[in-house]
């Protein structure tokens, strides 16, 4: 069957820019999923290889179960802060992703990954400080090295990664909690609550530092 690469419409970068800035507060993908009623939140199992937080567009790739290749086609199409989304079929045990990867990625400006999938080289992709999520490390790779075999993927489709869909340019945000995403068409909705739910945290934990009871706190926000 024949690849499917589409590129797509990316959201504006002021946009990307608003979801950055308000992602700098603490635990970032909690907050973006309770103004979400605690959706989009991918399976636990899926954790970063290092500390810190990551925002953008989902760049999508979908695999073949069973026939896994890397993720190099999709570099073409990338693009700076893009998210490298792959639907590995939830494989554990052939790594999809690797230090030279990341190394590439870093040269178009995209500084994560996440991986419903396998990873490895990730002392390499520490040192480079490429944030990649990922359900498993391993040490096995893709046949790809050998076979020159590089079409059994679709780029920018719908996919799901840890139980939740994905479509090109729905946002990432990303941290040592878990992954949240925001779909494309209702960014500036869950932005708005955002910024004003973590606004609503930090104002809460100043009045912690103060002293206030859990009454207190109750009286003034209506919740903790």
């Amino acid at each position: 069957m024949k690849p499917i690469i589409n590129d797509f419409q990316r959201p504006d970068q002021k946009l990307v820019d608003q979801f950055m800035d308000v992602a700098q507060c603490y635990s970032a993908s909690c907050v973006f999923a309770d103004v979400q009623r605690r959706r989009n939140v991918m399976h636990s199992a899926i954790k970063p290889i290092s500390n810190g937080t990551l925002v953008g567009p989902a760049l999508t790739v979908k695999l073949s179960t069973g026939d896994l290749v890397d993720c190099l086609d999709a570099l073409p199409l990338a693009q700076p802060n893009d998210v490298i989304v792959v639907d590995a079929g939830g494989e554990t045990e052939t790594s999809v992703w690797g230090g030279l990867m990341g190394g590439l990625c870093l040269q178009k400006g995209v500084k994560g990954a996440i991986l419903d999938g396998a990873g490895r080289d990730i002392d390499e992709l520490r040192d480079l400080k490429f944030m990649l999520f990922t359900r498993s490390i391993t040490a096995r790779g893709t046949h790809t090295m050998y076979s020159q075999r590089k079409d059994e993927l679709d780029i920018n489709v719908p996919i799901t990664c840890g139980g939740v869909v994905v479509n090109p340019g729905d946002m990432i945000i990303a941290d040592e909690n878990g992954i949240t995403t925001v779909p494309g068409n209702q960014l500036e909705e869950i932005l708005k609550l955002a910024k004003e739910q973590a606004e609503r945290e930090e104002d809460t934990r100043k009045q912690i530092a103060k002293g206030k009871t859990v009454d207190e706190l109750l009286e003034e926000f209506g919740r903790i």
